[in-house]
C-alpha cells in the first residue's frame, strides 16, 4: 500500500469530523453571550425590588401622599419586565387606578401611565378610552397623541392611526421615529422601517440614555433579521445585552438565531432555559414546544404545550394571549368550538386582519374551506404582511383550488423562512 492510500481514510475522516463541527451559517458564538447566560443575580430585579420597597414603605408612613403611588407603579411596571410575573403588571394596574381616582382623572401623566398598562394587558379599547380623556385635559398633549396612534394601530383604524402620525409629525423627534417605523412596517415597506428605526437609534445613542438605546437596540435587531442581515440582527441583541445583562427579549432574539437560522437546537434549548431562571413567561413554553417539533422529540413538546396552557389558565392574563390559544386550539387540540369562540372575542376587541385571520384559520380547520376563503379575501388579503398570516392566507387559497395565489405566496413565504422557523419552512414547501 503506497503512502497516499495508507492515509486516505484518515483524511476523509478528519474531514468528515470537521464537517460535523463546522456550520458555514454560525455567526453566533457562545463566548459572545455565554457572560449573560451564566450570571446568577438579576441586578434589574434587584434595583427595581428596592425601588418598590422604598416608595411602599414612604407611602406607609405617608398615606396621603398619593404621587406615591404612581413611583410604585413604575417600579411594579419594571418588575412585571425583568420577571415576566403577572401579578406586578396587575399590581401596577391597581396602583395606577388609585392615583388617577385621587386626581379625578384629570392628571394626563397619570391615565397615560395607565393606559400603558392597558396596552401591555391587550385592553386596547379601555387604553383608547383613557387616553381621549387626557386628549381632552390637554396637558403635554403630543405625549397623549402619540399613544393614540398606538392605540388606534393596535384596534385596527388605520385612518385615525394616520392622522395622528400626522399630529405628531417631527423628523427629529424620537417618539416620531419609532412610530414612523412602525407605520411603514406595517404597510409592508421594510426598508423604510429600518431606516426610521437607524435614525431613532442615532438619537437614543446621542442622548447616551440606556433604556433607548437597549429599546433601539432590540427592535432594530428584529427589523434586521426579519430583513435577512442575520449577522446585524445578532450584533444588535448583543449591544442590547451589554447595556442591560437581564434583557431576556435580547437573549430569546439570540436563541431564535441559533435555532432557525443556525438550526442548532440543543443550544437554542440551552439559552431558553437559561432565561427561565429569572423570567417566566408563557410564550417560551411554545418556542420549546416548537423547538422540541423540530427534533421530532414530540413527547417534550407535549410537556411544553401543557405546561403553557397551565400558564395562561391563569385568568389574570386576560386576553394576551388569545392568538396563541386559538391558534392551538384550532391546530394542535382541534377544540375548534374554543378557536372560534376566542377568534370572535379578538374581532370585537380589535378588528385587525390578524383577528379575523383567526376566524378565517379556524374555519379552515373545520373544513370549511369557502367561509375560510371569504373571510379571508374580505378581511386579510392585501391588508397585512405578517408572513404567519400569510402562510395561512396560501393554505386557505389552495383548499379552495386557487393554486396561482397560493403558489405566488409561497414564493414570498420562502423568503421569510427565518422569521417563520424550520417547521414552518417544512410546511411552506408542500404549500
Amino acid at each position: 500500500m503506497n503512502t497516499y492510500n495508507k492515509f486516505l481514510p484518515m483524511v476523509l475522516l478528519l474531514l468528515f469530523l470537521t464537517s460535523c463541527h463546522t456550520n458555514q451559517n454560525n455567526i453566533t458564538d457562545v463566548e459572545d453571550y455565554n457572560l449573560y447566560l451564566n450570571s446568577k443575580e438579576n441586578t434589574t430585579k434587584q434595583k427595581a425590588t428596592e425601588e418598590l420597597n422604598f416608595w411602599e414603605e414612604k407611602l406607609e408612613k405617608e398615606p396621603s401622599q398619593y404621587p406615591y403611588l404612581a413611583k410604585i407603579a413604575s417600579a411594579q411596571s419594571q418588575m412585571f419586565q425583568t420577571t415576566g410575573n403577572i401579578d406586578y403588571l396587575i399590581d401596577a394596574e391597581k396602583s395606577l387606578v388609585q392615583v388617577n381616582e385621587h386626581t379625578n382623572y384629570k392628571q394626563s401623566g397619570y391615565l397615560r401611565a395607565l393606559a400603558r398598562n392597558y396596552i401591555s394587558q391587550h385592553k386596547f379599547k379601555e387604553a383608547l378610552e383613557i387616553l381621549k380623556k387626557a386628549e381632552t385635559n390637554g396637558d403635554n398633549l403630543k405625549g397623549s397623541q402619540k399613544m393614540l396612534f398606538d392605540v388606534y394601530l393596535e384596534l385596527g383604524n388605520i385612518d385615525s392611526a394616520k392622522d395622528y402620525l400626522y399630529k405628531i409629525k417631527d423628523v427629529s423627534d424620537f417618539d416620531y421615529l419609532i412610530r414612523l417605523s412602525k407605520w411603514s412596517d406595517y404597510q409592508g415597506d421594510l426598508q423604510s422601517a429600518i431606516k426610521y428605526m437607524e435614525q431613532a437609534m442615532a438619537i437614543s445613542v446621542a442622548s447616551n440614555v440606556s433604556g433607548f438605546m437597549q429599546w433601539t437596540y432590540t427592535n432594530i435587531a428584529d427589523f434586521y433579521g426579519h430583513n435577512g442581515q442575520i449577522e446585524k440582527s445578532y450584533d444588535y441583541y448583543l449591544k442590547a445585552l451589554a447595556l442591560n445583562p437581564d434583557d431576556a427579549y435580547a437573549k430569546k432574539g439570540i436563541a431564535w438565531i441559533v435555532y432557525s437560522y443556525e438550526k442548532n437546537a440543543d443550544e437554542a434549548l440551552r439559552i431558553l432555559n437559561s432565561i427561565s431562571e429569572n423570567y417566566q413567561a408563557p410564550d417560551y413554553y411554545l418556542l420549546k414546544a416548537e423547538i422540541a417539533e423540530y427534533q421530532n422529540n414530540f413527547e417534550a413538546k407535549e410537556e411544553n404545550l401543557n405546561a403553557y396552557f397551565k400558564a395562561v389558565a391563569n385568568t389574570k392574563y386576560g386576553n394576551m394571549y388569545n392568538k396563541h390559544n386559538a391558534i392551538l386550539y384550532a391546530e394542535e387540540l382541534q377544540k375548534l368550538d374554543e378557536a372560534l369562540q376566542i377568534a370572535q372575542t379578538e374581532i370585537n376587541n380589535r378588528p385587525t386582519p390578524q383577528s379575523y385571520d383567526l376566524l378565517a384559520w379556524t374555519y379552515y380547520h373545520r373544513g370549511n374551506y369557502i367561509n375560510a376563503l371569504l373571510i379571508a379575501e374580505e378581511h386579510v388579503a392585501n391588508k397585512t404582511f405578517e408572513p404567519e398570516t400569510l402562510y395561512h392566507l396560501a393554505k386557505i387559497y389552495k383548499a379552495n383550488g386557487k393554486l396561482s395565489e397560493a403558489e405566488s405566496l409561497k414564493m414570498e413565504l420562502l423568503e421569510s423562512t427565518f422569521e417563520l422557523g424550520p417547521v414552518m419552512e417544512r410546511d411552506i414547501k408542500k404549500i
